[in-house]
């Protein structure tokens, strides 16, 4: 098994007033050779948005992309004719396909909305676009799988061969989750765990090769995303 860590403070960030944002990877003006991805996933952004703003209407094409909302309220609509606001628990997937214009606003014009924008890249290009929101109970503690290919367990289906697990843990518990893939990313939402031998902390995330399964240990209560991928 190999791995290694993307401390939260070594990511790319800017601060453009009503958005403050953080990139593991690669993204807009931000650029680092090093960090062009891992596997198909292609970004993590921590987002943190000020009351009443946001990002307006934009298009995409071709991008599985997840909004994962750790606190406020997140406002969607796109051209498929959805739309909602999201909150803590809930996660939102849309396929932009062959082309989708979206926004992704603060619901609230007095607290500010802090999420995790990810993308991956899809198995297929051009296909139909679609969007899914979903609620997970966040007393539902332990792994959680909560996206998949196939949708499996109540989980929401997306566009490549990807399972995201949530990861709420109390302090003290350790869990093992079997890792189907090449490929596992730990990203720490909040707290502090141990996997293996890797001790991340908020915002740090860890890129996993090679491993049959993960070892998880919580010092704290911990919320995390473990991605298992190709």
């Amino acid at each position: 098994m190999q791995t290694m860590i993307r401390r939260a403070a070594e990511r790319g960030r800017a601060n453009w007033g009503w958005l403050d944002t953080q990139h593991t990877f690669s993204f807009a003006n931000y650029y680092d050779p090093s960090f062009m991805g891992f596997g198909h996933l292609r970004v993590i952004n921590e987002d943190r948005v000020s009351p009443g703003r946001g990002f307006g209407t934009h298009p995409h094409r071709n991008m599985e992309i997840i909004s994962y909302v750790v606190d406020g309220a997140l406002a969607h609509e796109d051209t498929t004719g959805s739309g909602g606001v999201l909150r803590h628990g809930d996660v939102q997937t849309m396929s932009a396909g062959r082309g989708v214009a979206h926004s992704e606003m603060n619901g609230s014009n007095e607290e500010s909305v802090h999420f995790l924008q990810i993308w991956l890249i899809p198995s297929e290009m051009e296909t139909e676009p679609a969007y899914g929101q979903k609620h997970f109970p966040l007393d539902q503690r332990g792994v959680t799988l909560v996206v998949s290919q196939d949708g499996r367990e109540g989980s929401m289906p997306i566009g490549q061969d990807t399972d995201l697990y949530r990861v709420l843990l109390d302090d003290g518990e350790t869990v093992t989750q079997p890792i189907a893939r090449k490929r596992a990313w730990v990203q720490v939402v909040h707290g502090t765990l141990t996997v293996g031998d890797a001790v991340l902390d908020t915002g740090d995330g860890l890129a996993v090769v090679d491993a049959d399964a993960l070892t998880l240990t919580a010092k704290g209560d911990v919320e995390a995303l473990l991605f298992d991928l190709r």
